[in-house]
């Protein structure tokens, strides 16, 4: 969608951030036509724009079209609260997916979104849409509900005032339905997802604690929703939150 002559940034640095901001989850590669018209900037602009960023690393050139580089992916792992979560949980989330072989996500809330910092997942793993760094909506995720059960009231007031899109017919949109099951959410001590972000696919996701009880990612098991007893799997995933909640909060 092209952003409107108001919204196109002035700076460079601004306008540069926009072009690189322009990737969506989904996307693999954008053109030219494709960066000019979602950012607004005229096709001279985002030429010379685009050929700045690949030279500093930001973007790479395939064919006619682009890519976003490696320099940013080099950034993303000297993030300090990425690097020290992932690397403290990775342990956890590898024996959980021994015991299931299902994926294995880590996530911690961004806005509305639940963001995945990292996932585990092998050739037996249903497979499902969710990737490291993607974001999906917390209202109808087994981790975004961990989010919104044990945050503060005006973060689910903020997100239900935003609208809760449906994502598939199971999709919870009203927001009283959504509270009674984040009221059980809190009572199980898990959050589950049936079908709610994705046809035939469940989740079930624990909470993870730093220093002072303060809420900072959850782990969860994904998989068929025809397979997966989230019932039965979630003393596995609570151990685990549990168990990275320990370490975390140690000196």
């Amino acid at each position: 969608m092209a952003a409107g002559d108001g919204d196109v940034p002035k700076s460079v640095l601004a306008r540069g951030l926009v072009l690189l901001d322009a990737f969506e989850p989904a996307d693999v590669e954008l053109s030219l036509a494709e960066l000019s018209a979602r950012t607004g900037l005229p096709k001279p602009t985002a030429h010379r724009m685009i050929a700045e960023l690949v030279r500093w690393g930001g973007l790479e050139r395939h064919g006619a079209s682009y890519r976003l580089g490696m320099k940013l992916f080099e950034l993303g792992q000297r993030v300090p609260r990425r690097r020290e979560l992932r690397e403290a949980a990775l342990p956890y989330l590898q024996d959980l997916y021994e015991a299931t072989h299902e994926n294995i996500h880590l996530a911690v809330p961004d806005g509305g979104h639940t963001l995945f910092l990292e996932k585990v997942t092998g050739h037996r793993s249903t497979p499902i849409r969710s990737r490291v760094g993607g974001r999906m909506p917390v209202h109808c995720t087994a981790t975004g509900k961990v989010f919104l059960a044990l945050g503060p009231p005006e973060y689910f007031r903020r997100v239900t005032e935003a609208g809760l899109a449906r994502k598939t017919p199971r999709t919870i949109v009203a927001p009283g339905l959504l509270r009674r099951e984040l009221d059980r959410a809190v009572e199980r001590g898990y959050g589950v997802n049936h079908e709610e972000a994705e046809v035939g696919v469940a989740a079930v996701a624990a909470p993870v604690y730093h220093r002072r009880r303060r809420l900072v990612a959850a782990v969860s098991i994904t998989g068929s929703a025809e397979r997966l007893d989230v019932e039965r799997l979630a003393p596995a995933v609570r151990t685990a939150a549990s168990a990275l909640t320990r370490e975390l909060a140690a000196p």
